[in-house]
């Protein structure tokens, strides 16, 4: 079954810890949802660095992505629809769908690997 990466793009902080705490009961209850389809629940960003084409590093990113999760579903339009009723979009958040393709490897000596 093919899997895809739900990225994360902004999204507000909440304005009170009791916010937070109700946000992430909504979003926890979107994950159990969906079943045995979620591969990895939540994967959020810390400390992010940007490394440029010529080595040069700085703290901070060139991007709004703020965590990701990993999801097996059918097909693209059942992960859209997943994630078009994630609650990470009440809090004008974005999240991108990708699908995550398979690559095979072969160095010499060694056998067929599969990266992913």
């Amino acid at each position: 079954m093919p899997q895809y990466i739900f990225v994360y793009l902004g999204g507000e902080y909440p304005s009170s810890p009791e916010e937070g705490q109700r946000h992430f009961a909504k979003y926890q209850q979107w994950l159990n949802s969906l079943g045995k389809a979620v591969v990895s629940p939540a994967i959020p960003f810390k400390d992010t660095h940007t490394v440029q084409s010529d080595g040069s590093a700085s703290p901070g990113s060139i991007t709004a992505m703020s965590g990701l999760s990993i999801i097996s579903m059918d097909s693209m339009e059942e992960a859209v629809a997943a994630a078009q009723s994630c609650p990470f979009l009440e809090i004008k958040g974005a999240l991108e769908v990708s699908e995550l393709i398979e690559m095979s490897t072969v160095a010499a000596g060694e056998s067929d690997k599969t990266v992913n």
